[in-house]
């Protein structure tokens, strides 16, 4: 019988399709097989309401062939009950089924379900195949049983449950939510404007400013979001996940964003209002060659070296944004604010004044690495209040560690978003610099150089000055003696060809 689906249902529900591929294929391949199958149930149950709702409206079955009944087309033969009702050769019967729906709706559809090895029977045997397609079919996805809001956060919890339990392959379709959270909250899209992601992963991003928008029950059906992936799929799970989300309007491309940008108008780069971004970290398997005479002048900084493609992906950023309304938040390792391989390309974007804020995040919010990392706030137009400043937030100890998992809470990104909406000094926590005081550093931003940790009050020493003395002369003593044993160490080592060193070795401790 049908009901509302509650969201911890859901996501049991989600969760234990991959159970039962446990023991059959690895972690990581998880989602080349459920997500495809969790779609291709979902329009097949919305097609059936939809026929349904015809049904009640009109009494006549004709109508059920009039395309502006439907979302999507579900061919004869290719519906979820027809691939049930297969007892062999299953994974043949999805394969058909998938060409099938993809073919009737190629502008939409295209290459949505991927290309996993449906029928590989070593790996996906007819048993397993039947076993998920009964699992999926003991609930009804409808819109009237799982609305949009809510099986789009289903299926954000599978993506991240994935993550979580995949491995090095997570980085490439989920960054922390929290994270993304506090970006959009910083950019604040509006209805109308275009937002874009170049390395769009799994669309979370794009998803949050559309949520964020929701949220403040704003208009954001006539928000378009671009994204870029180059990961086949992951770029079909980001165009799932939008459809689930409710969003139709909207264009993700598979292709390499540095090599062959997929938005190109008239010959140049299209430009957007927001663009939201995690680019893989600093890698080395790019073309600089191309990129060093790159046809649409996305090296105008600079270009980058060859092991770190960090600015090239930040210059492409640039490049993209609209001149007027332009805005970006990028998530980057820290050590782009710092490193000198870059300095030059840092010194330009520091000169132009596109950098508006710089925020230090602590570490481990992000999977299977303890790195911190920062994101890095650009616009086109700075407001006049602003031009010639850079904000710098050290947020690094705002962060919560919960159960192996670490995250943002609701008041670290009130505390940071506030930071940024201010833009003022704050003690210990954000500072308020000058393109001059970057020239000073050598155009570094590393956050400690200008934000200094004030000093909690029971942190504080109270020794008095003569305390202060005699800890330091019994740190020296212990020291002294400390040196004296490696010394005898050292006179005890026999070995002829080591021993001239070992003995500098000796002289230099001493000295």
């Amino acid at each position: 019988m049908d009901s509302r689906i509650s969201l911890e249902k859901l996501k049991s529900y989600f969760w234990n399709s991959a159970v039962l591929l446990r023991t059959h294929i690895d972690a990581g391949a998880y989602k080349q097989y459920i997500f495809p199958l969790l779609f291709f149930k979902r329009i097949s149950d919305v097609y059936d309401e939809e026929c349904e709702a015809v049904m009640q409206e009109y009494e006549d079955e004709e109508a059920l062939l009039f395309s502006e009944s439907h979302r999507f087309d579900i061919p004869n033969g290719s519906h979820w009950r027809d691939v049930r009702n297969a007892t062999e050769d299953v994974g043949n019967a999805i394969t058909a089924a998938f060409k099938s729906i993809e073919l009737a709706n190629s502008e939409k559809l295209g290459g949505i379900f991927g290309e996993g090895s449906w029928t590989n029977k070593n790996r996906l045997p007819d048993k397993l195949l039947k076993d998920l397609i009964e699992h999926f079919s003991s609930l009804t996805l409808s819109i009237k049983n799982c609305p949009e809001d809510e099986l789009g956060q289903g299926y954000e919890y599978l993506i991240r449950q994935f993550a979580d339990d995949s491995g090095h392959t997570a980085q490439e379709f989920y960054t922390n939510r929290t994270v993304v959270h506090l970006m959009t909250e910083m950019l604040r899209p509006e209805p109308g404007e275009t937002i874009y992601d170049p390395t769009c992963g799994s669309a979370g991003m794009l998803i949050s400013a559309i949520a964020h928008l929701k949220s403040q029950g704003k208009e954001w059906r006539n928000v378009k979001p671009y994204g870029q992936e180059i990961n086949f799929l992951t770029s079909s799970i980001a165009r799932m996940n939008l459809f689930l989300h409710g969003v139709k309007d909207f264009e993700i491309a598979n292709a390499d964003t540095l090599l062959n940008p997929a938005f190109i108008k008239d010959g140049e780069l299209m430009t957007f209002d927001m663009i939201v971004a995690n680019p893989p970290y600093s890698i080395s398997q790019w073309n600089r060659d191309a990129f060093a005479s790159d046809k649409h002048g996305r090296n105008f900084l600079g270009t980058p070296p060859q092991g770190r493609a960090d600015y090239a992906f930040l210059q492409h950023i640039l490049k993209s944004l609209d001149p007027n309304t332009g805005r970006c938040a990028i998530l980057f390792p820290l050590g782009v604010l710092f490193r000198n391989e870059e300095s030059s390309l840092r010194e330009k974007l520091i000169s132009l004044d596109l950098v508006e804020c710089v925020i230090g995040l602590g570490k481990n919010l992000f999977y299977n690495s303890p790195m911190e990392a920062c994101i890095v706030i650009c616009r086109s137009k700075k407001e006049p209040r602003r031009k010639g400043l850079i904000l710098l937030i050290n947020a690094v100890n705002d962060v919560t560690r919960k159960n192996a998992q670490s995250y943002l809470e609701d008041s670290h990104i009130k505390k940071i978003a506030d930071a940024y909406s201010h833009y003022e000094d704050i003690e210990g926590f954000a500072k308020v610099i000058r393109i001059d005081d970057a020239r000073q550093n050598d155009f570094s931003l590393s956050i400690p150089l200008y934000v200094r940790k004030a000093p909690r009050v029971e942190e504080m020493d109270g020794r008095s000055v003569a305390e202060h003395v005699t800890a330091w002369q019994d740190t020296a003593f212990d020291a002294q003696m400390a040196l004296a044993e490696l010394n005898l160490m050292l006179d005890n080592i026999n070995c002829e060809q080591d021993s001239s060193f070992v003995q500098g070795m000796g002289k230099c401790v001493q000295d």
